[in-house]
């Protein structure tokens, strides 16, 4: 165990040359960033998930029902013992073939079974409230994150000149709103990783388990390797822009359409300058070449570097969904009301959605559901989205 703490700890891959962990040594005159800092993020985590409870059940629900957001689900399914045992035990979308032998085995037809595994699958989403309470949860911790990092960031030099990260690198002293920053972010992707499984399930569900874990790596490295200062301008950006896009989601389950509307056009437009404009030029351009300049590249640099261009790569890709689901919905309102967030099941929650009834049946089975679901979508639920997660 010994062998291997010393091989990941290597100085060479960490440090720049002539570094030493030595010479990062807290002393009476300097704090520096030490990685057994971080361990306190673990219970935090936990502290902070326990919160999170606390907080939907005493605050974001009451809220809900005094915007009169609804308690209840899905409709249930009819309780059949067959079906259920069919449905937890081989499948949860029946072929052609096992529809027709079900249906000779119960005398019922085709399309009444396929209505019952489409609201048994329903069952297991959560209702608005739950999603309210969830989204209501993230846009508090997101504005206080947001709120407390822009005013640390006005006091920091780095802010207003970013070859600041790197003067004096890695002997910058640690403070104890850098360190309470780092640590309260860290705290806070390590409950949504973990909570991801118990959260409801979206369909993006491995890129945003890709964008925490790298998100929980770049924090981790830049704390590690003390580029904590480029690691708060990294954080305070993308907080920005989370904060608009709950905000919307809550406006959305309120039935705020206006609201809802005008904060995903902010959303949008925020995300879109902040990760493709801010982000690569201002960024990307200090810990790629500012600080190539300043310090040089060394193994660590390379690995934090390529964590950052794998976060500018989901920014894209997020960001080609925006502008798709943008134009989808200026298309579509061009035969009516306008409306930004009015789009498809196929365009819907590409950004931020459930895995609920968007499934896509088969070719063979679509004739048997086309006049099930008509204007009612699916148990009731409308099946246009007019706002992100909408389902």
């Amino acid at each position: 165990m010994a062998g291997i703490l010393a091989w990941f700890w290597n100085e060479r891959f960490w440090l720049p040359h002539n570094v030493t962990w030595a010479d990062l040594k807290n002393t009476e005159e300097s704090t520096f960033p030490q990685a057994e800092d971080l361990y306190l993020a673990c219970p935090l985590a936990f502290c902070m998930f326990m919160i999170r409870l606390v907080f939907e059940r005493f605050i974001a629900r009451p809220c809900a029902l005094g915007l009169k957001i609804q308690a209840n689900g899905p409709q249930k399914a009819q309780p059949n013992a067959i079906l259920e045992k069919v449905f937890t035990a081989i499948t949860k979308h029946p072929d052609e073939k096992r529809l027709e032998g079900l249906s000779k085995q119960l005398d019922w037809d085709v399309r009444t079974i396929q209505r019952w595994f489409r609201q048994r699958r329903n069952q297991e989403k959560p209702s608005t409230l739950a999603r309210f309470c969830e989204s209501m949860w993230r846009f508090t911790f997101y504005l206080y994150i947001f709120t407390y990092g822009v005013r640390f960031l006005k006091k920091s030099p780095w802010l207003w000149n970013t070859r600041e990260c790197w003067y004096n690198y890695p002997y910058q002293p640690l403070t104890v709103d850098l360190h309470y920053y780092y640590i309260l972010e860290l705290s806070f992707y390590l409950s949504l990783l973990f909570s991801q499984f118990t959260d409801i399930r979206r369909k993006d569900f491995l890129l945003m388990f890709l964008h925490h874990v790298a998100t929980i790596s770049l924090i981790t490295f830049s704390y590690v390797n003390n580029m904590a200062r480029v690691g708060t301008l990294v954080m305070c950006l993308h907080d920005a822009v989370d904060v608009l896009l709950e905000a919307a989601k809550m406006a959305n389950y309120a039935k705020c359409q206006r609201l809802c509307n005008v904060l995903f056009i902010m959303f949008a437009l925020v995300f879109i300058s902040s990760r493709l404009g801010v982000y690569p030029v201002w960024i990307l351009n200090t810990t790629v070449f500012e600080s190539w300049e300043i310090v040089g590249p060394y193994p660590s640099w390379w690995v934090f570097n390529v964590l950052l261009v794998l976060l500018q790569a989901l920014h894209t890709f997020w960001s080609y969904l925006i502008v798709r689901i943008a134009c989808r919905a200026i298309s579509r309102g061009k035969a009516g009301k306008w409306n930004p967030l009015h789009v498809s099941k196929d365009d819907r929650s590409d950004i931020e959605s459930s895995s609920d009834e968007d499934e896509v049946l088969p070719p063979s089975q679509k004739h048997h559901t086309n006049g099930t679901n008509g204007a009612h979508g699916t148990n009731g639920y409308l099946s246009s989205s007019p706002c992100p997660d909408e389902h």
